[in-house]
């Protein structure tokens, strides 16, 4: 099962469960404060990018996009990056939020800056594995 990450991490967030998914997704959504800069927003999603190439990513499937384009813009509730990337299982996801490389990019370029962080992880149905292999 592939496994979808929003937001921040929880390093307990697995921690009781028995269950490992084959693949998991992650999606996250960004709100930075007003005053933070386009340019500061766009490195964080230049640095954001680059952690496509972690191996806890499975098969480099990390995407960032912004801003949003929902009508109405109300619904978006402000939020104006997302990210979403996928994991071999819950193992894959932790290790990925552990990484030094996801913690220097956070700590640097959205913590000391963010207005509002949202993470929602969830494993995927065998039967949705296929529409998001092609992902």
């Amino acid at each position: 099962m592939t496994v979808v990450h929003i937001g921040k991490s929880d390093s307990n967030l697995w921690s009781n469960s028995s269950r490992q998914a084959a693949d998991s997704t992650a999606p996250v959504l960004f709100k930075f404060r007003a005053d933070v800069s386009k340019e500061h927003r766009q490195t964080f999603v230049t640095e954001l990018k680059k952690l496509r190439s972690l191996p806890s990513v499975l098969n480099q499937r990390l995407v960032v996009g912004g801003p949003s384009i929902t009508d109405p813009a109300e619904r978006s509730k402000g939020y104006q990056l997302a990210l979403v990337s996928h994991h071999r299982d819950r193992s894959a996801l932790a290790e990925y939020q552990a990484s030094q490389e996801h913690h220097a990019v956070t700590n640097t370029y959205l913590w000391p800056f963010r207005e509002d962080v949202t993470r929602f992880d969830f494993e995927l149905d065998a039967e949705d594995e296929s529409i998001w292999a092609a992902v």
